[in-house]
């Protein structure tokens, strides 16, 4: 019995070390998957935020120019004393 319990827990050993690297390479590649997919996700956002930024301000621009043309059209005097 004694001559085959290196061989046993050598065997257990492997087994056990061989089954803890596969589900940490696995779990470390599941996380780059997420990671991929939350910069994607990341990058999706902040381009409807750009967009929305960008109709905000050529809204105002839009609202501004409106304004100045029909003051302008109304003939009224806006200057500041």
């Amino acid at each position: 019995m004694m001559d085959w319990f290196p061989i046993i827990a050598f065997a257990f050993k492997v087994l056990v070390l061989g089954t803890g690297m596969f589900f940490a390479i696995k779990w470390h590649y599941d996380q780059g998957k997420k990671e991929k997919e939350k910069a994607k996700e990341k990058r999706a956002v902040l381009r409807a935020a750009g967009k929305v930024a960008a109709v905000f301000v050529l809204s105002l621009l839009g609202l501004g120019l409106i304004t100045f043309v029909l003051i302008r059209g109304l003939s009224l005097d806006l200057t500041l004393p």
